[in-house]
């Protein structure tokens, strides 16, 4: 049973996010830009007890914790490919940092429709190059990202491992955004069960950033890119989520290549580790990632 806050925050987006039809690309741009993430002041609490810090040319924003222990965390935030930030998400960031003791760097990138796939994986690709070049050799570094920020969490592993970069420690994904085809029995299934999202609403998002790209290509969609040699990876999905098949289906994919997964079910709606301090199911899917998190970097 989810607790009372999940159920109350899950009705009160079901009411306000869950449209069948979000328009044309830009009005669907407008209203996820309006409607996505977190406001301002809930965001400037939730990070208290954490520095953040900007740096002039930097693909994103450093979030310091106190006395941070060796290790980097990178972070890439969801929304549709459209829309949120790094700031939208600095409570889960500010919460990783807290639970972890180490420093996140949490990505900004260019954002459909005005730039369209690959731009988002690029800027990723280049945040964790620049994280690498501003870290020790030996420093391990984490991946770590919700929704379509865990599809690219994915896809930069992935890009990591086929081009030879130096790999993740490990990947945390918060109900990933893996198959931009909708090609998961969740996606009808949890049709009216899921708060955020129609079934329609996969192929609206995906086409505003594919364009004319196939959403089988796996640079956007890493359900079908290979899943053999990957680090360990822990998904965090609901099981009444659209995309809950996003994260079940590379989740056996890993295991089949004799891979490391974890997969984790909770009872809350899609993106609900933003508001860590309040929704207890929440709290614990960011300390279990926590958890996994410090387990391989200090293993590294």
């Amino acid at each position: 049973m989810p607790s009372w806050q999940s159920r109350f925050f899950a009705n009160a987006i079901a009411k306000i996010l869950r449209h069948e039809n979000w328009g044309g690309e830009w009005k669907l741009k407008i209203a996820a830009r309006a409607l996505f993430g977190v406001p301002a002041p809930y965001s400037w609490l939730a990070s208290l007890g954490v520095k953040v810090e900007k740096i002039a040319g930097a693909p994103g924003e450093w979030i310091h914790p106190r006395d941070p222990k060796r290790g980097v965390i990178l972070y890439i935030h969801g929304g549709g490919y459209v829309s949120c930030s790094a700031r939208t998400h600095r409570p889960l960031t500010a919460a990783l940092a807290r639970r972890t003791g180490r420093r996140v760097f949490s990505v900004n990138y260019r954002r459909a429709p005005e730039h369209r796939f690959p731009a988002a994986l690029d800027d990723v690709i280049a945040a964790y190059q620049f994280v690498l070049a501003n870290i020790p050799v030996d420093e391990p570094v984490a991946i770590a990202g919700d929704s379509a920020g865990g599809g690219l969490a994915l896809a930069l592993a992935m890009h990591a491992r086929d081009a030879g970069l130096t790999p993740p420690a490990c990947v945390v994904l918060f109900s990933p955004w893996t198959d931009l085809e909708g090609t998961g029995a969740s996606r009808l299934g949890n049709d009216g069960k899921c708060a955020m999202f129609r079934p329609a609403n996969i192929e609206q998002f995906a086409r505003v950033y594919l364009g004319d790209a196939s959403p089988r290509n796996p640079k956007a969609s890493p359900l079908f890119g290979a899943a053999s040699n990957l680090p360990p990876v822990q998904f965090h999905v609901g099981i009444t989520e659209l995309l809950r098949d996003d994260s079940v289906r590379v989740h056996e994919r890993i295991l089949q290549t004799a891979g490391s997964s974890e997969l984790l079910y909770n009872d809350s709606f899609h993106g609900m580790q933003v508001l860590t301090p309040i929704i207890p199911e929440a709290r614990e899917s960011i300390q279990a990632a926590s958890e996994f998190i410090v387990r391989y970097l200090e293993r590294t």
